[in-house]
């Protein structure tokens, strides 16, 4: 059978052994001759997940004392609101970062609870760079800012400052784990797991305690932040497959070097597929060269007749996933973190027998 190298932007590629022990807990977990699926998550097995995931989350990232770590259910999209009705007080505003697709959603649904203001987009360029020069207003209760935009390409290589009032909220949701970040510069930082962390299911929260009930509102039980943390995670089922493939996938990249080693093994990735891009001229980036992400490479054909041509190069080296988002066209590849760099290879490769066709 012929190797897959999958570029997919998410649910995206998962490490080999993470999907072998995966697919035995769902047999036989834990030696219990009962599958992982199958049991309560009250149970003293799947307690001992939940208390590894968070803990990992909490070494990997060095979280600082302070902070509480989640795994909810609902995606990042569900946070788009929760952050808001949480975090926007009644009679306050916030500032949004419009940088694609997906900051596009965060404000319409953090408009539903009061004032937001765009004091930055790149929407004119349709969403092809990162913008740079804002400033947020000093009463804004917090800034929100997607730190890598799946879809266009882009990423924050620098993060935003805020005054001492205003608080700092990101979705890292498409590169969570990719680099290194000090945690005690957010307040909050949500990401959905399917791009670096585990399959589709579950969203991980890192959350400075302190910030909450200040908002003047009456929150919904389950939209509620404290809810979950009083309950550590498991005010209702939690998702306890994606969990636990999440668990294994931090324990993982801790084998590996952890977040340290994978940045460098990101970079490395990076930087061989666009020098090829920026070498064949049978190719061209999509995205600002000084903002271009290090997780989803877009880039597009300079001759479209060559198009059938090397999506057939593509194909037959066993690439998945390289279609570009009908909103960007051509192509992305998405090279997470366990995308290994034989795989960037193998496309650069194809790459290049598509020049010697010229």
């Amino acid at each position: 059978m012929m190797k897959k190298h999958n570029f997919s932007a998410g649910p995206c590629i998962l490490p080999q052994q993470v999907l072998e022990k995966a697919s035995q807990a769902v047999l036989n977990f834990n030696n219990s001759n009962l599958s992982l699926i199958e049991i309560s998550h009250r149970s003293k097995d799947f307690v001992a997940v939940m208390d590894k995931a968070q803990a990992l989350v909490k070494e990997l990232l060095q979280v600082p004392d302070g902070y509480s770590v989640l795994f909810l259910q609902g995606g990042a999209s569900t946070q788009f609101l929760m952050t808001a009705i949480n975090l926007l007080k009644t009679s306050g505003n916030a500032a949004y970062i419009n940088t694609g697709t997906w900051s596009t959603k965060a404000i319409k649904e953090a408009k539903r609870y009061g004032e937001i203001n765009i004091i930055a987009s790149s929407e004119d360029k349709n969403f092809s760079y990162i913008p740079k020069d804002y400033r947020s207003s000093e009463d804004a209760d917090y800034l929100h800012f997607t730190s890598n935009n799946t879809i266009f390409g882009t990423q924050f290589h620098e993060f935003p400052k805020v005054s001492k009032d205003t608080m700092l909220v990101c979705d890292m949701s498409s590169d969570i784990f990719s680099r290194k970040i000090d945690v005690s510069k957010f307040d909050l930082i949500y990401a959905g797991a399917q791009k670096n962390m585990g399959p589709a299911g579950t969203t991980l929260v890192i959350i400075k305690d302190k910030i909450l009930n200040k908002t003047g509102r009456d929150i919904p039980t389950m939209l509620d932040y404290t809810t979950h943390i009083s309950k550590g995670s498991m005010f209702n089922t939690p998702p306890v497959f994606p969990i636990y493939v999440s668990m294994l996938t931090l324990e993982w990249l801790k084998n590996n070097g952890g977040v340290d080693n994978i940045e460098k093994l990101n970079n490395a990735k990076a930087q061989l597929l666009y020098s090829e891009i920026d070498r064949n001229p049978l190719f061209k980036g999509v995205a600002a060269v000084e903002d271009r992400s290090k997780m989803n490479v877009t880039f597009v054909l300079t001759d479209e007749s060559k198009q059938e041509t090397f999506d057939k190069l593509w194909n037959d080296a066993g690439i998945n996933g390289l279609k570009g988002h009908r909103s960007v066209g051509g192509y992305r590849a998405s090279i997470y973190n366990a995308l290994p760099i034989e795989s960037v290879r193998v496309l650069v490769n194809t790459m290049q027998e598509l020049e010697n066709t010229l």
